[in-house]
């Protein structure tokens, strides 16, 4: 069986950065396990997938569009360090949670100056051309439940 929207897909990856530094991989672990097409993951992966069965093996360079996107400036601001009370020591690298209008978002410390504290609110991987190594272990049709869901039921996915 092929890869396809609505397939439930099982792999092997290690990802690398431009450097070749490995900032993720499943090596030692289960497989990853997600649902084509339901943004699962990141769409230059998955784009990248479709057609392929268990057994195949591939190297895939996703660009930062397809990625995680480009790095907005607008998400990184200066804020007071008033707004980090209970907070004895901030550094660079720190993540903490803000409330945004949309709900919370993850932000990370990229700098601490006298009159506040610069946080910045893009996935960390924004920006960035990524390399995955890719092994496909299985490839199987989605139920009904899963693709009403949005993601994989059983082993290797989400129980309810």
């Amino acid at each position: 069986m092929q890869i396809a929207q609505n397939t439930v897909v099982s792999m092997h990856y290690t990802l690398t950065d431009e450097a070749g530094e490995v900032l993720d991989s499943s090596a030692g672990q289960e497989p990853l396990v997600f649902l084509s097409g339901a943004r699962n993951i990141i769409d230059g992966l998955d784009n990248a997938l479709q057609g392929k069965s268990a057994g195949d093996a591939l190297k895939v360079d996703v660009t930062p569009e397809e990625g995680y996107g480009p790095v907005h400036q607008e998400l990184i601001q200066k804020v007071p360090r008033e707004n980090f009370q209970g907070v004895d020591t901030i550094e660079v690298g720190m993540q903490f949670m803000a409330q945004t209008p949309n709900g919370q978002q993850p932000v990370v410390v990229v700098g601490v100056e006298e009159d506040g504290v610069v946080l910045d609110g893009n996935h960390p991987l924004a920006g960035k051309p990524l390399s995955f190594e890719v092994e496909i272990v299985e490839v199987r049709e989605a139920t009904e439940e899963e693709i009403q869901h949005g993601h994989v039921h059983g082993e290797g996915g989400h129980q309810h």
